[in-house]
Order: C-alpha cells, then sequence, then structure tokens
C-alpha cells in the first residue's frame, strides 16, 4: 500500500488507533527514517493523546494510559537493544493484559518478531512517499480491509 505523504500516514494510524483491541501487538519495521515514530505517533494521538509524542529511543518503553487514551499503549523503541535479558527485563506482556503494544525494531527481539504479531514494514519511496507493507496474522483478518 502506498502512503503518498505524512497527512496520508496521520490517516492511515487513526484508523489503525481504532482497530486496535486489548492484546495486539503491532511490529514497525523499515529504515531509519522511514515513518515508524510518525506512524506511532498518528496511532496514539487517534488514541486520544493530545500531548507530544517523544521517540521512545531512549526510555525505551513509553506507556500511555487511560484517561489520556481509550486503550492502554505502550510504546517501545528496541533499536539499543542488545541482548534477550534486556527485552526479557521489559515485561513488554504486561501491556498485553489490557492495553496493546507498539513496537519499534521489532527484528531485535530474540526469535526476530512477535508471534501474532501486525508486522508493518515501512520503505521510503520518495522523500514524502512510503510503501506500507503488511503481514496480517489470523487475529486481524476481520478488521484489515487492505486486501
Amino acid at each position: 500500500m502506498l502512503i503518498d505523504d505524512e497527512n496520508a500516514m496521520r490517516a492511515f494510524g487513526k484508523w489503525l488507533s481504532r482497530a486496535l483491541r486489548p492484546g495486539d501487538v503491532v511490529a514497525l519495521s523499515g529504515d531509519l527514517g522511514a515513518g515508524k515514530t510518525t506512524l506511532a505517533r498518528a496511532v496514539i494521538n487517534g488514541l486520544g493523546y493530545d500531548g507530544d509524542v517523544p521517540s521512545p529511543s531512549f526510555p525505551l518503553v513509553i506507556p500511555y494510559l487511560p484517561p489520556d487514551v481509550s486503550l492502554p499503549l505502550w510504546h517501545v523503541d528496541l533499536y539499543r537493544i542488545e541482548s534477550a535479558d534486556e527485552i526479557e527485563a521489559l515485561a513488554l506482556n504486561d501491556a498485553l493484559y489490557d492495553g496493546a503494544l507498539m513496537i519499534e525494531w521489532p527484528e531485535r527481539l530474540a526469535g526476530g518478531q512477535w508471534i501474532g504479531a501486525l508486522d508493518l514494514r515501512l520503505d521510503m519511496v520518495s522523500n514524502t512517499a512510503r510503501c506500507l507493507t503488511a503481514q496480517v496474522p489470523t487475529s486481524w483478518r476481520t478488521r484489515w480491509p487492505f486486501q
């Protein structure tokens, strides 16, 4: 799917925020500058958060919780992770009891991906356009209209 510009990215993020359910994991892959954080910001804003949405590159995990958002969401950036032990210490599964995870750089996970995640890859087509490729798990089949 082609995402023409930042406005289209925000529109897709808003749609994605409405489709999220507790227990969902969205894995965002792509090169530096591909738009992973821009998409994550759009999702978080779509959940109702109206504050600044920083990149979690240094804190690694930034939780967004009600009443600031309609669904608890942990925004995770694994770029600086060097070992599986570091990932385990983040206790990411805890977010899935009543909320969702949005993980940038999921390829840093042991095993390469999160089983059952909606895998979204962003690739730069131009300065503004991105190509979005999705691997849609069974749990998303009825929610994913972009077949």
